[in-house]
C-alpha cells in the first residue's frame, strides 16, 4: 500500500486539494505499477516550513511503499509529483523534496489485511518481529 505524505506551507484555502489529492494518486499508482485502489495520498497545507532560508512556497514529502521503488522509479515519482504541485499549488520543482522508503524489512499493516496492527507507543510503522512476538 503506497503511502504519499506530502506537506506545505502553502495555504490550500481554495485549491481545489480533490483535483491535487486525485492526480498524485493517480502518478504514484502508474510509476511505482500498483493498483490505485492501494494508494494513498495525505495533504497537508499551512505548514510552517522553510527551504533555502526563505519561506516561499515549498513543500515536503515523503513515500513509503512495500516495494516498487528503485532509483529510477524514484526519479519518475519525484519528478511527476513535482510536476503536480507546481501546476496545482504554484511550487517551484526545485523547493520540492520527497523522501523515498521501501518498507521491505517493516510492513505497514491496513485494515485491509484483517490484521490487527501492534504499534509501539510513538511510532507509525509497524514491526512483523513485533506482530510475531505480540509485543507492544
Amino acid at each position: 500500500m503506497p503511502c504519499l505524505n506530502v506537506s506545505t506551507n502553502v495555504n490550500l484555502d481554495g485549491v481545489d486539494t480533490s483535483a491535487v489529492l486525485a492526480d498524485a494518486s493517480k502518478t504514484v499508482a502508474t510509476i511505482i505499477g500498483k493498483p490505485e485502489a492501494y494508494v494513498m495520498v495525505v495533504l497537508k497545507g499551512s505548514v510552517p516550513m522553510a527551504f533555502g532560508g526563505t519561506q516561499e512556497p515549498a513543500a515536503y514529502g515523503e513515500l513509503v511503499s512495500i516495494g516498487g521503488l528503485n532509483p529510477d522509479v524514484n526519479k519518475k515519482l519525484s519528478a511527476g509529483i513535482a510536476s503536480i504541485l507546481e501546476s496545482k499549488l504554484s511550487i517551484p520543482k526545485g523547493r520540492f523534496y520527497l523522501k523515498f522508503y521501501d518498507s521491505k524489512s517493516h510492513v505497514l499493516i491496513a485494515s485491509l489485511l484483517f490484521v490487527r496492527p501492534i504499534v509501539h507507543k510513538n511510532m507509525l510503522n509497524v514491526c512483523m518481529l513485533c506482530i510475531k512476538n505480540r509485543s507492544v
